[in-house]
C-alpha cells in the first residue's frame, strides 16, 4: 500500500491518452478528483476507492463532481467507493448511464442521497455489478433496478430503503411473469440488509425460487422488518451458498427443504420468531456448511423452537461458527457437536442446558445456562486456540484456573455472576496478552489484583466489581494505557494509599466509594511497608521507598471523567495529593475541601468547574502547589493563611469571572483610586529610583569612552603597535583573497572537464 501523504492527485495523469488501467485506491491522496481524468477516453478500468488520506480529508475540499466521467466511453469498471459525491446526487445516474460499456459500478459510501425512480436511458445494458451500499437514500427500491437484464450482483445494504421489496416490480406484473424474468434468474448476489424493508418474505422467496434455473448464490436480507414464513420453495434455490435472514420478524417453522441446498456454506436465520422442531433432516445434506446461526428474539415471549438432533447423528459438515440461542437445546449438552473439531465459536445462549461442561468443546460462549462445578484446571491446555470465553451467569464454583494465562490468543474473558472464590492468580505473568475485555464481577474473589495485570496492554474494559478484593492496586496498572473502563465498585480497597489512573481514557463519574478509603483518613498506618514508587506531587515526580507508607495520593488526571467532584473526597483527611486535572468535571469545588488538612498538592485545572472558590481552602496550611486554571470559577479569590504565599497569577488563569489578588481583575466595591497607607513613602521611592537610573546611564557612558580610548589611544601613541596591527589586518585580507581565487579556479576547471566529457559522449 502506498502513502502519498495527502498530496493531490496529479492533473497530468489526464494527459496519458493511451492509459487503459488506473488504480490509485487507498493511496492517501487528498482533495478533489481532477476532472482531467475525463480525457482518458481509452480507459477501461478506473479504481479510486478511498483514494484520500483520512487525516487530510475534508468534506468541503473533497466534494467531487461527475460530469468528467461522460468522456470515459470505453470504461468497463468504475470504483469510486468512499469518494464524496454529495454534490452529484441529482445527476449521478444520468452521467453513469452514458457509459455504454460499463459492467461494474461501485459507489458505496459516497454520500449520494438520491436514488432516481427511473432510468434516464437504456445504455446500462452491460451492467452486471452494481454496489450502492451505505448511501442513505431513504426511499423505496426503484423498478429499473430489476430491469437490468444482465445484473448479477446487487448491493443496496445500509441505504435506509423502505417499503416492500415486491414494490420494485410493476403492479401489473403477475408472480408467474416475475418468476420468468431474466433479470431475477441471472442474479447471483442480492444484498438488501440493514434497511427498513417490510412486507412478506414468502412471496419474494417464491419469486426467486421460481426460475427454471436460478443462479442465486448469496441472499442477504438481514436486519429489516420482513415478516411471513419460509415455505418449502426455499429448497429450489439449488445454487445458494449463503442465506442471511437474521433480525427480521419471520415466524413459523423452518422447512426441511433447507436441507436440499447442498451448496450452502453459511446460514443465519437468528433473531426471528421460529417455532416447531429442527432435526438432523434440516441439515443432513449440507456437506459444505461452515456457519450456522438459528435463534429466536429473546425479547419475544412464548417461542417454542426445539433443537432435537439425535446424539448418534454424525454431521456431514465441519462447522466453524455455531449459534443456537433462545431455543431449547438441552437439557443435555448437544453430543452431535463432538466431531466438530474445526469449531471456532460456539454460542449456546438460553439453551436450557444443565449439568457439567463436557471436555471436548473447542471455543465457547456458554452464558446464561445452569452449569455448575469448577472450571477445568487444564482449560488452557485443552483449548490453546481459544479467543473468546464467556461463562457468565452460571453457577460455577472453585477458583480461576492458572492455565487461563496460557491462552495467548484470548481476547474476551467473561466469567461474571458465578460463585468463584479465592485470589486472582498471576494469570499473565508478564507475558503480553491480547485481552480487550475482562469481566470477573459479581463473584467471591478476594485478595489483591495481581501485578501481571500490567501485561494487558490492549485492555479496554476491566470489570471487577462486587467481589472481596482488598489492599492496593498494582503500579503495573499504569501500563494499561488504553484502558477506558475500570469498575472496582463493591470491593474492599479501603487500605489503598496511592491511586494513580492518570493518562488513560477513563470516562464516567468518580464513584462515591472513593470517599471510603479509610487509609487516607487515618493517622500513620500501623502496617509499615517499603517499595519503589514514583508519585506526581507538588508539580513534579518524586520517588519514594522507605516512607512510601506515608504517601497518600489520588491522581485521575488526563482522562475523560465527568460529573461533579464528589464531596466524599473531603473525608480523606490525610490525603496529600489530589490531581483531577484535564478532565470534564462540572459543578462546584466541594465546600468542605478545607477538611483536607494534610493536602499539599491540589490540581483541578482544565475542567469546567464553576462557582466560587470555597473560603475554607485558605485553611489548607500545608498546601504548596495549587492549580485552578482553565475553569469557569467566579467571585473573589479567598485570602489569608497559605493562600497569601501562593501569589502566582497563573494559578487562576482563564477564569474570566474571578477577581481579587493576585490577579489584576478588581472585584466590585474595590476602590481603585484609594492609595494604600504609606503613599508618600512610595513617591519618595519613585524619586530615588529615577536618580539611580540617571547615575546608571552616566556610568555606562564613562565606561564606553574609557574602553574605546583604551584601545584606539594606544594605537595612536605607540607607532610600533599600530604598524603591527595593520600588518596583521593586511595578511588576513590577503589570505582570504587567495582562498577565494583558488576556489574559483577549481570550479572553472571542473566545469571545463565536465564539458569535455559530455562532448565526447
Amino acid at each position: 500500500m502506498n502513502n502519498f501523504e495527502g498530496t493531490k492527485i496529479p492533473k497530468f495523469i489526464g494527459s496519458l491518452e493511451r492509459l487503459r488501467y488506473l488504480k490509485i485506491s487507498a493511496a492517501s491522496f487528498s482533495g478533489r478528483i481532477p476532472p482531467q481524468l475525463g480525457n482518458l477516453s481509452r480507459l477501461i478500468y478506473l479504481d479510486l476507492k478511498e483514494y484520500f488520506d483520512l487525516n487530510a480529508y475534508s468534506n468541503e475540499s473533497s466534494q467531487n463532481h461527475l460530469q468528467w466521467i461522460s468522456g470515459l466511453y470505453s470504461l468497463r469498471h468504475l470504483n469510486l467507493e468512499g469518494a464524496n459525491l454529495s454534490t452529484a446526487s441529482a445527476y449521478w445516474l444520468q452521467v453513469v448511464s452514458m457509459l455504454p460499456s460499463l459492467s461494474e459500478l461501485h459507489l458505496s459510501s459516497c454520500g449520494i442521497s438520491l436514488l432516481p425512480p427511473s432510468l434516464p436511458s437504456s445504455n446500462l445494458t452491460s451492467l452486471s455489478v452494481l454496489v450502492l451500499s451505505n448511501n442513505g437514500f431513504n426511499s423505496t427500491i426503484p423498478q429499473w433496478l430489476f430491469q437490468l437484464r444482465n445484473l448479477v450482483h446487487l448491493d443496496l445494504s445500509f441505504d435506509k430503503l423502505g417499503g416492500s421489496i415486491l414494490n420494485a416490480f410493476p403492479n401489473t406484473t403477475s408472480l408467474e411473469k416475475l418468476k420468468k424474468m431474466g433479470s431475477l434468474c441471472k442474479l447471483k448476489t442480492l444484498i438488501l440488509s440493514e434497511n427498513d424493508l417490510n412486507g412478506e418474505i414468502t412471496e419474494l422467496i417464491d419469486v426467486l425460487s421460481g426460475c427454471n434455473n436460478s443462479s442465486l448464490e448469496h441472499l442477504n436480507l438481514g436486519f429489516n422488518k420482513l415478516g411471513g414464513i419460509l415455505t418449502n420453495s426455499i429448497g429450489n434455490l439449488s445454487n445458494l451458498k449463503e442465506l442471511y435472514l437474521s433480525n427480521n420478524q419471520m415466524s413459523g417453522t423452518i422447512p426441511e427443504t433447507l436441507g436440499q441446498l447442498n451448496e450452502l456454506v453459511g446460514v443465519d436465520v437468528s433473531e426471528n420468531s421460529w417455532e416447531g422442531v429442527l432435526t438432523e433432516s434440516h441439515l443432513s445434506n449440507l456437506k459444505h456448511l461452515k456457519d450456522l446461526a438459528i435463534s429466536n428474539n429473546p425479547l419475544l415471549p412464548n417461542q417454542t423452537l426445539v433443537i432435537n438432533i439425535s446424539s448418534e447423528w454424525i454431521p456431514p459438515f465441519k462447522l466453524k461458527y455455531l449459534k443456537l440461542g433462545s431455543c431449547q437445546v438441552g437439557p443435555e449438552f448437544p453430543v452431535w457437536l463432538r466431531n466438530q473439531n474445526e469449531l471456532n465459536t460456539l454460542i449456546l445462549r438460553d439453551g436450557q442446558i444443565s449439568g457439567t461442561i463436557p471436555d471436548w468443546f473447542w471455543k465457547l460462549i456458554l452464558r446464561n445456562n445452569l452449569f455448575s462445578g469448577p472450571i477445568p484446571s487444564d482449560i488452557g491446555e485443552r483449548m490453546p486456540m481459544l479467543m473468546e470465553l464467556d461463562l457468565s451467569y452460571n453457577s460455577l464454583t472453585g477458583t480461576l484456573p492458572l492455565s487461563i494465562g496460557t491462552l495467548y490468543g484470548l481476547e474476551t474473558l467473561y466469567i461474571s455472576n458465578n460463585y468463584l472464590s479465592g485470589e486472582i492468580p498471576e494469570l499473565w505473568d508478564g507475558i503480553p496478552s491480547l485481552l480487550v475485555h475482562v469481566d470477573l464481577s459479581n463473584n467471591n474473589l478476594s485478595g489483591e489484583l495481581p501485578s501481571s495485570v500490567g501485561s494487558l496492554i490492549f485492555i479496554v474494559f476491566l470489570t471487577l466489581s462486587n467481589n472481596h478484593l482488598s489492599w492496593e492496586l498494582p503500579s503495573t496498572l499504569q501500563n494499561c494505557t488504553i484502558l477506558s473502563n475500570l469498575d472496582l465498585g463493591g470491593n474492599r480497597l479501603s487500605s489503598l494509599h496511592i491511586l494513580d489512573l492518570a493518562q488513560n481514557n477513563l470516562s464516567g463519574s468518580i464513584p462515591s466509594c472513593l470517599g471510603n478509603l479509610s487509609a487516607m483518613a487515618s493517622d500513620i498506618e500501623l502496617y509499615r511497608y517499603e517499595g519503589d514508587s514514583t508519585v506526581l506531587t507538588k508539580g513534579r515526580e518524586d520517588s519514594y521507598r522507605s516512607i512510601l507508607y506515608l504517601v497518600n495520593s489520588i491522581d485521575l488526571s488526563n482522562n475523560a471523567l465527568s460529573g461533579d467532584v464528589p464531596g466524599g473526597l473531603t473525608n480523606l483527611s490525610t490525603l496529600g495529593t489530589l490531581n483531577l486535572s484535564i478532565n470534564h468535571f462540572t459543578g462546584k469545588i466541594p465546600k468542605n475541601i478545607g477538611q483536607l488538612q494534610q493536602l499539599e498538592t491540589l490540581d483541578l485545572s482544565r475542567n469546567q468547574l464553576s462557582g466560587p472558590i470555597p473560603a475554607g481552602m485558605a485553611s489548607l496550611t500545608f498546601l504548596n502547589h495549587l492549580n485552578l486554571s482553565y475553569n469557569n470559577l467566579s467571585g473573589r479569590i479567598p485570602t489569608g493563611n497559605q493562600l497569601q504565599a501562593l501569589d502566582d497569577p497563573s494559578i487562576y488563569r482563564d477564569n474570566p469571572a474571578l477577581c481579587g489578588r493576585p490577579i489584576t481583575a478588581k472585584c466590585p466595591g474595590d476602590d481603585e483610586a484609594l492609595n494604600p497607607p504609606g503613599g508618600d513613602h512610595e513617591d519618595e521611592d519613585e524619586d530615588g529610583a529615577e536618580f539611580e537610573m540617571k547615575l546608571f546611564y552616566l556610568s555606562m557612558g564613562i565606561g564606553f569612552v574609557v574602553g574605546i580610548w583604551g584601545v584606539c589611544g594606544t594605537l595612536v601613541v605607540m607607532e610600533s603597535w599600530r604598524q603591527a596591527y595593520f600588518r596583521g589586518v593586511y595578511k588576513v585580507k590577503e589570505w582570504i583573497m587567495l582562498v577565494i581565487q583558488l576556489n574559483v579556479a577549481r570550479l572553472l576547471q571542473w566545469k571545463l572537464n565536465l564539458g569535455r566529457i559530455q562532448s565526447r559522449t
